[in-house]
């Protein structure tokens, strides 16, 4: 009980360093939408902007969000990918191949991103609202009062909007996370360079975080635009996630697609060292105290 105790205290931790890039990088994915004119000429105008306009408590707009995010989707995630590794490693102690840690990898993020998808959209759209004009604002008060609100108001499914883009989206994350991390890791110790430490860890989360922040902002913000989306007339503003991608192409740039992308990054880098650093050393303990008693 202990244990699971620190995993999640370190998990709750980590949102709360990550947030405000979290932030910058929604209000990045939104701005200039359906036009080339972009509201935020870089991620740091972003955040200064939101500073100095909403002040230091409204970079941590949604924090209530994001910690039942991770409380849902990550902890699911990181669960089953362990376990369906250790199913997979063969009685020789030889680990998966890259292909099967893919495939682990994306069926725990999907099952994992299900199970988390009404946080995400909480998330969305308290860390849009700041951009609104004040009386077009959702006004949530925390991740409760939202996911009570959008029930109440627009339906229980509407918690689920945008789910196959975040299923999508959590499908190539985990590919990409999961498995290069393997791999970046076994080719850190092949070299010689490195041993199984916490350097090690640290180089390979690094590349992790890089490859995974390049495949999967697209999909990303599909799913941005998806769930922050009002209803115009009675239709949604989106009809699909490939009417998303065609009209941010079509309209913002082939470029657009990576709106973003240092605050991703600078969000995914430190979240996913944090993240396997621990899940490392979790491994470990488990090995240690549980498969060799």
């Amino acid at each position: 009980k202990s244990t699971c105790f620190h995993v999640f205290s370190v998990m709750m931790g980590a949102t709360v360093f990550v947030q405000p890039l979290d932030l910058v990088k929604n209000r990045m994915q939104l701005s200039g939408q359906g036009t080339k004119a972009r509201e935020y000429k870089t991620s740091f105008h972003a955040l200064f902007s939101i500073l100095r306009n909403e002040g230091v408590r409204g970079i941590y707009t949604g924090l209530s969000a994001g910690l039942l995010r991770q409380a849902t989707y990550t902890t699911t995630r990181l669960g089953i990918y362990t376990i369906l590794f250790e199913k997979m490693t063969s009685s020789d102690g030889r680990p998966p191949n890259f292909f099967l840690k893919a495939l682990i990898g994306m069926t725990a993020g999907a099952i994992g991103a299900f199970v988390g998808t009404p946080a995400e959209v909480a998330l969305i759209r308290m860390t849009a609202d700041g951009r609104l004009p004040v009386d077009q604002r959702r006004g949530y008060k925390n991740v409760f009062n939202a996911l009570f609100r959008i029930t109440k108001e627009e339906g229980v499914t509407t918690l689920w909007r945008g789910c196959i883009p975040t299923m999508a989206r959590a499908v190539v994350v985990n590919a990409a996370q999961l498995a290069s991390y393997s791999q970046s890791k076994q080719a850190l110790l092949d070299s010689g360079y490195f041993r199984d430490d916490i350097l090690c860890h640290f180089c390979a989360s690094m590349i992790s975080g890089l490859v995974t922040t390049a495949a999967s902002m697209p999909v990303d913000i599909v799913k941005t635009r998806i769930q922050n989306m009002k209803m115009i007339d009675g239709k949604p503003e989106y009809k699909n996630g490939l009417e998303v991608l065609v009209r941010v192409v079509g309209k913002e740039g082939f470029f657009s697609l990576w709106k973003g992308f240092t605050p991703y990054y600078a969000r995914l880098g430190p979240h996913t060292v944090l993240t396997f650093i621990f899940l490392e050393q979790m491994n470990r303990l488990y090995k240690t105290y549980v498969l060799d008693v």
